[in-house]
């Protein structure tokens, strides 16, 4: 399949998205019941971290995992972030190789801000000034040693940037004592801040700057595929047993300096699987793609974790709101595509601020 240019298509007739109603429901309800999701892209192996510049212009990457995308003589493809035009329908490779990147997200200057994680990746956040084309390490280690696999990124409106540093696949040493949550400041500076999380992955700071919400996705190994059935090396094919660890969206207190304490857990989805990535409406609630084997898709919280709607899809990685005219169109990675659909919520992102 070409990776210079793909133009979106629609899903024949459109794929009507089945949205069951809440508990209790208000007249204008954040999804609508006749919500329609939109196929804009497919790739090869793994969409994730959907984001969207301040210019209207969307962005997501893909991840193409070692032991799956590779050629006839065994080269590997080395990941990338795709850029969707919505003028155009069309999709463009932006960055590649891009360092295995996985979350992304825009700071208030407009500059982009990525998670490189392992597999032959970075394993550290950079940061680009799309104007100049530049980029700049901003993390890579933490007390002398490569950080995990940075997953994805919040940005609270001090400039502030949070991630959270797992490990699901990769063969590099895994470094850090800990999968953990880490503050970047402004002055260069990093700190973990959460070790308590079990293995986060999704981070999103709420709009009032007063919570931090953090999603523990611990699958039971830090080798997606690398045993069990899928593992290319096991003659017998038998499925390996794991023991699945914390499938959890919590609430930390996010104080005035940075720090965080753990406030309360919204939701178990033990034995299912837990969520990936989330983002954030205007009005505080929470937009997650959680992956829940008897229950994919996107699942929408108000902040004391109370289900308000629900979006059904394909087992999704992450979510992202348009801007401006567009705020009320929600992106969505799921499997190896990207999709869209309109609902009847604005998108939270960061006051913007000049250069």
């Amino acid at each position: 399949m070409p990776i210079l240019t793909r133009v979106a298509v629609l899903v024949p007739a459109m794929l009507l998205a089945a949205v069951l109603p809440a508990t209790s429901q208000a007249d204008d309800p954040p999804i609508p019941s006749d919500a329609k999701i939109e196929k804009l892209f497919e790739g090869r192996v793994l969409t994730e971290g959907v984001a969207v510049a301040p210019d209207g212009q969307v962005f997501f990457s893909e991840i193409t995992f070692s032991h799956v995308a590779r050629d006839e003589k065994g080269a590997i493809e080395a990941g990338h972030i795709w850029r969707f035009d919505p003028t155009s329908g069309k999709t463009t490779i932006f960055r590649s190789p891009s360092g295995m990147s996985n979350g992304i997200k825009f700071d208030a200057e407009g500059n982009m801000v990525v998670a490189e994680g392992a597999d032959y990746g970075g394993r550290r956040v950079t940061r680009t000034d799309r104007a100049t084309g530049k980029s700049w390490v901003i993390a890579g280690m933490y007390e002398g040693r490569p950080l995990n696999s940075p997953n994805d990124i919040t940005i609270d409106e001090k400039g502030r940037i949070y991630f959270s540093d797992p490990r699901y696949l990769g063969h590099e040493p895994i470094d850090q004592a800990v999968q953990a949550v880490y503050r970047l400041d402004t002055d260069g500076t990093l700190h973990r801040i959460i070790t308590d999380a079990g293995k986060p992955n999704g981070v999103a700071v709420s709009p009032d700057q007063k919570t931090l919400y953090v999603v523990s996705n611990d699958n039971g190994t830090t080798a997606i595929e690398r045993i069990g059935k899928a593992a290319a090396n096991q003659a017998d094919k038998v499925e390996t047993p794991l023991r699945k660890g914390h499938m959890l969206l919590m609430a930390y207190d996010l104080a005035a300096d940075g720090t965080a304490k753990f406030r309360k857990t919204l939701v178990d989805y033990s034995p299912y699987d837990g969520p990936d990535g989330l983002v954030m409406d205007k009005d505080g609630n929470l937009w997650v793609a959680v992956r829940a084997e008897n229950r994919p898709g996107i699942c929408v919280y108000n902040p004391e974790g109370k289900e308000i709607a629900y979006l059904k899809t394909e087992v999704p990685t992450n979510v992202g709101f348009g801007r401006d005219k567009e705020s009320r169109t929600l992106y969505i990675t799921a499997g190896k595509s990207l999709y869209r659909t309109k609902v009847n919520r604005e998108g939270y992102h960061l006051p913007k601020k000049s250069k």
